[in-house]
């Protein structure tokens, strides 16, 4: 099969699970193939642990989720050492961060001294710990998601954490036909807890990562995006 009937396909299988939002679901995978992050930004209930959730299954990947909260700190996120007094040393033990596919779920509910926790691991796919640095799985992709920062509690995310991510996008309301079919399903229990296909390996991954590099963009494309650029600095 054909790299854009396989794309199709992970798509489809995704929509399964998240009705109507093929356009989402395409941007999704457009930032992953990207090497880039992606950055959520809806009201609760609209689909986005589901989004992660099913995109991990679908191609393959492990997938961990931490819940953002006031009280969370960076080694919850890194991981920490702890003493073993039977060897009398320190062994390292990884936090929820060395996976595939993190969720980092409200992301701006937690302090700026949290947020900073992600940075070196999204711009350059590792994270230091007590000096030590240690390379994180490949791929690495994150996605965040935020609540409206007009809601309490919210720490707005400062610019040298926007910068590590490719996209921000939002899910919206499901229109009229998949609400109805959802809803249909909650009556019916159909797909309830329905474990998703793999549809993408990891040799099909790194095909179309390395196929993303080698797309020709003329001079004048060049030139249009460097004006874009110049006009929102």
């Amino acid at each position: 099969m054909q790299l854009q009937g396989v794309i199709d396909t992970a798509v489809a299988e995704v929509g399964q699970v998240l009705l109507g939002k093929d356009v989402q679901i395409r941007l999704a995978l457009c930032c992953l193939f990207a090497r880039g992050h992606l950055l959520i930004e809806d009201l609760p209930g609209m689909g986005k642990t589901t989004l992660s959730h099913a995109l991990a299954q679908v191609l393959g990947l492990s997938w961990k989720r931490v819940q953002f909260t006031s009280d969370l700190l960076p080694a919850d996120i890194l991981g920490v050492s702890v003493y073993d007094r039977n060897d009398a040393s320190f062994s390292f033990h990884p936090g929820p961060i060395f996976t595939q596919l993190l969720l980092a779920d409200e992301i701006n509910r937690t302090t700026p001294r949290t947020q900073s926790a992600l940075l070196e691991a999204m711009a350059e796919g590792q994270v230091t710990v007590e000096g030590e640095t240690r390379a994180l799985p490949d791929p690495f992709f994150v996605i965040a998601t935020q609540n409206p920062t007009h809601q309490s509690g919210t720490y707005p995310l400062p610019e040298s954490q926007l910068d590590r991510f490719l996209m921000r996008l939002e899910l919206g309301y499901p229109h009229p036909q998949a609400e109805r079919e959802m809803l249909q399903r909650a009556q019916s229990s159909v797909n309830s807890g329905k474990a998703l296909v793999q549809r993408i390996d990891r040799t099909q991954l790194d095909t179309i990562r390395s196929t993303i590099g080698q797309v020709h963009a003329s001079d004048n494309l060049l030139d249009y995006l460097q004006r874009l650029v110049a006009y929102t600095r």
